[in-house]
C-alpha cells in the first residue's frame, strides 16, 4: 500500500530534523570522523509509529552507534516534539534501523567489476547463497 501524502509530509519533516539532532548530538559528543544520516522515515497509517532508517560511515561503528541511539530514543524523541510542536499535535513513536542498501550496492558493484568472481574462486559461492 502507498504512502499517502500525509505520512510522506510527516516523514520528511521529522527526516529533516532527526538529522538537525543527531548531528548536533555527535558534535556535542566529540565524536569524529563518523557520518551519520537519515536515509528514510516511514511513518505508519494511523501516524503513531515513525521507522528511521539510517546510513553510518564507517560501517563498523554502525552497530554500537545504532544502540546508543537506540537507548537515547526517549531524548531524541523529546527534542523533535520541541521542533514541531507547531506542525504535529502528536508526536510519533521512533523505531530505529540500519539501512545496509549501500553496503549491498558496493557488493554489487565489486561482482560486476570483476573483483569478486565465483567462477575462478568458488569459496564466494557461499556468500552468495540465501539462509
Amino acid at each position: 500500500m502507498e504512502e499517502s501524502q500525509r505520512q510522506k509530509k510527516i516523514g520528511s519533516v521529522l527526516q529533516r530534523d532527526i538529522v538537525d539532532v543527531l548531528q548536533k548530538a555527535a558534535s556535542q559528543g566529540g565524536m569524529r570522523g563518523i557520518l551519520i544520516s537519515v536515509s528514510k522515515v516511514k511513518v505508519t497509517v494511523d501516524l503513531s509509529v515513525a521507522k528511521v532508517y539510517l546510513s553510518i560511515f564507517p560501517n563498523d561503528k554502525g552497530q554500537e552507534l545504532l544502540d546508543g541511539i537506540k537507548s537515547n530514543t526517549p531524548l531524541i524523541r523529546h527534542e523533535l516534539a520541541q521542533r514541531t510542536r507547531h506542525q504535529l499535535r502528536r508526536m510519533p513513536n521512533l523505531e530505529f534501523f540500519i539501512d545496509d542498501s549501500l553496503e549491498y550496492i558496493d557488493k554489487i558493484e565489486q561482482s560486476l567489476k570483476g573483483e569478486e568472481d565465483p567462477i575462478n574462486d568458488p569459496d564466494l559461492l557461499g556468500n552468495r547463497k540465501k539462509s
